[in-house]
């Protein structure tokens, strides 16, 4: 029988109930890897009602409790990456390597939350007033939800439910259908660093089940990364149910080449920037602008991209693996056309790909455009895929202004020699990251990640100080004490700090 994935509610791995369940799939095979079940709606019930009864005796528990259980969590996974990252690669197709960076990184996420302690430190002033002094708490909000795309199920998980949970809260995920399978097995490994009951769930489904979170009273904040549309529907339904979200939505990063760049490192950073993990990222490089006589690179750059081509996930030589499924595969194809049609020019075509042994793989080829125009569908939509487009600029102002026009501002980046022209452009651009000689500036999460514009709805960003900020309240309390209540003979305490 094919595996059914499990349901993680009030600290059991239980069965689903469910009579709507959805296959995943091998991208590199079309072979049905397991079946994922939409919650019913008393199974989604269940899963709040623990997370809520978990807060009422989790933020009471020491927040130096709650870092050492961080501790034991990233060392178990670190222990655990290689078999984490086979998994992951198995059910997204990532190359190996690819999968390791994806568990790798959310590893430091946990890292981070295991230093919640010196995050969660409040303020003081003494003598604000006449022996009067002012001073705030750091405190927990109570069930918070995170919804995550398929593109990164361990990183992008990792980026939530552990600095949640680390603050106090309890939390309740609900992952890609896409590829389940990571997500639960970081769930076992979360029971097994010794997390109490109910403080983490794990729910699965669809449209239903995520509008069911994102309306329900008991629910205080939402965490969502993924496309456009569905980030728009989360941010506003959650909003207007009066609930704090963060919604990371799509993107269109673009890479400004000066002419004074180091042409080798221009070329090997772009081709991965543009290529890798088969383009599904969102800080990946979808748009090079090339500024001046840079443009003279252009038949390098395609001969560099020429060289790399996909492959199954245990195949070291691959440079990428396939799109996640049919319809993804089918959607950037049909934008290739469209691209051809408008008028820009393919000068590498990679809409007949194929992959020896693995026909019915969702595979794309490299693909580049030149002679692209900001008015075209290719230019303007996040294809999510091995494309790049070239577009030409005069300076570094025609670039700045191109980017700056753009309704998305994720990730940026420029590679120069001028510590002038860096400095110009990480000014004046309109991005929320930006990359200097760097291809995709993803900050390490003793930072935030901090998309802008179209691409991030809300307020505080994820992981760093400003997820501490998103997964927690403040509260400012005002003191004043009176010398005639202070006890005959002074006080005696005893203060057990175990």
């Amino acid at each position: 029988m094919t595996q059914q994935v499990p349901l993680f509610i009030n600290g059991e791995f239980c069965q689903s109930r469910s009579e709507q369940w959805i296959p995943v799939t091998d991208p590199a095979t079309q072979d049905v890897i397991c079946e994922v079940p939409c919650a019913t709606a008393d199974e989604m019930e269940a899963a709040i009602a623990s997370a809520k009864e978990a807060f009422k005796t989790w933020k009471e528990v020491p927040v130096s409790e709650r870092a050492r259980l961080m501790m034991r969590y990233q060392a178990l996974l670190k222990e655990h990456q290689e078999e984490i990252a086979e998994i992951l690669a198995k059910e997204t197709g990532k190359t190996f390597e690819d999968a390791k960076g994806d568990v790798w990184r959310g590893i430091e996420v946990v890292e981070q939350a295991a230093n919640v302690p010196s995050l969660m430190m409040g303020e003081t002033v003494e003598n604000v007033a006449r022996a009067i002094d002012t001073y705030s708490y750091i405190q927990p909000l109570g069930v918070c939800v995170g919804i995550t795309p398929f593109n990164f199920p361990a990183m992008i998980p990792l980026w939530m439910f552990p600095m949640a949970i680390a603050c106090g809260n309890t939390f309740i995920l609900k992952p890609s259908e896409q590829d389940p399978l990571t997500p639960t097995r970081l769930a076992e490994l979360f029971v097994e660093a010794g997390a109490p009951k109910g403080v983490l769930q794990v729910v699965h489904g669809g449209k239903d089940q995520v509008n069911t979170l994102l309306t329900h009273p008991e629910i205080k904040a939402i965490s969502f990364v993924g496309s456009v549309a569905v980030g728009q529907h989360v941010y506003k339904t959650g909003t207007d149910h009066m609930k704090r979200v963060q919604s990371f939505a799509g993107a269109k990063n673009h890479m400004v080449i000066m002419p004074d760049a180091n042409k080798q490192q221009v070329i090997n950073n772009l081709v991965g920037a543009s290529v890798g993990a088969a383009g599904q990222r969102c800080m990946a490089i979808s748009v090079a602008v090339f500024v001046g006589a840079a443009k003279e690179w252009i038949p390098e750059l395609k001969e560099a991209m020429a060289g790399v081509r996909p492959g199954a996930w245990n195949d070291a030589s691959a440079g990428y693996g396939p799109q996640i499924s049919p319809q993804a595969k089918a959607r950037i194809l049909s934008l290739i056309e469209q691209g051809k049609q408008e008028g820009a020019e393919c000068l590498l075509d990679g809409s007949n790909c194929q992959v020896e042994g693995y026909p019915n793989g969702n595979w794309v080829g490299p693909t580049l455009f030149t002679k692209v125009k900001p008015e075209m569908t290719i230019y303007k939509e996040e294809i999510f895929g091995p494309v790049l487009s070239c577009v030409e600029a005069d300076s570094l102002e025609e670039a700045i202004g191109l980017i700056n026009a753009s309704p998305y501002g994720n990730g940026t980046s420029i590679f120069t020699a001028s510590g002038a022209a860096a400095r110009k452009f990480q000014h004046e651009i309109e991005v929320g990251q930006v990359g200097i000689n760097i291809p995709i500036p993803v900050p390490l999460p003793f930072f935030s990640f901090t998309g802008w514009k179209g691409s991030f709805y809300g307020d505080q960003h994820a992981y760093g100080k400003q997820a501490v900020r998103f997964y927690t309240e403040t509260k400012t309390i005002t003191a004043r004490w009176f010398d005639s209540d202070i006890p005959a003979g002074g006080v005696n305490m005893t203060i057990n700090l175990r």
